[in-house]
C-alpha cells in the first residue's frame, strides 16, 4: 500500500477522533447547562414548599396569638419579627447557595468543554507527528 493512502487514512481517523472528541466536549457542556437549568427549577419547588410552610406556622400563631387576646404589640410582636428576620437571612442563604451549586455545574460543563477541545488539539499533533515519522520511514525505505 503506498504511503498516500496510508497517510490519507490516518488523516481520515485523525480528523474523525478529534470531531468525536469536540462533540463529546459540547454534549457535556450541554448536559450541565440542562441540568443547572433542572436545579434551578427544583430549587425553586423547594423554596415555594418553604415559604408555604412558613406562612402557615406564622398564621397559626398570628390564631393562637389572637385567641388568647394578645395583641400585635410588645414583645411577643418582637419576637415575630425577630423571627421573621432570621427565617429571611435563613432563606437568602439558601438561595446563595443554590445559585453557587448551579453555577458550580456549568462551570464544570465549561471545563468538560475545554477539555475536549484541547484532547482534539493533541490528538492533531500527535497524528501529525507519527505521519511525520512514518513519511520519514517511508523516504528511507524508498531510498534503500
Amino acid at each position: 500500500m503506498s504511503f498516500a493512502i496510508v497517510a490519507s487514512l490516518m488523516a481520515v481517523g485523525t480528523t474523525v477522533s478529534a470531531y468525536g472528541q469536540v462533540q463529546a466536549g459540547k454534549a457535556a457542556e450541554e448536559q450541565a447547562i440542562e441540568q443547572a437549568r433542572q436545579e434551578k427549577i427544583a430549587a425553586e419547588g423547594r423554596e415555594l414548599q418553604r415559604r408555604q410552610e412558613l406562612n402557615k406556622a406564622l398564621a397559626s400563631n398570628v390564631v393562637g396569638m389572637s385567641t388568647s387576646g394578645m395583641t400585635g404589640e410588645g414583645t411577643p410582636a418582637s419576637i415575630a419579627l425577630e423571627s421573621a428576620k432570621q427565617v429571611g437571612a435563613s432563606e437568602g442563604m439558601i438561595g446563595l447557595s443554590e445559585k453557587l451549586r448551579r453555577r458550580q455545574i456549568r462551570m464544570q460543563g465549561k471545563m468538560a468543554k475545554g477539555t475536549a477541545y484541547t484532547r482534539a488539539t493533541s490528538t492533531l499533533l500527535k497524528s501529525a507527528a507519527d505521519a511525520y515519522g512514518g513519511f520519514q520511514t517511508y523516504q528511507a525505505n524508498k531510498d534503500s
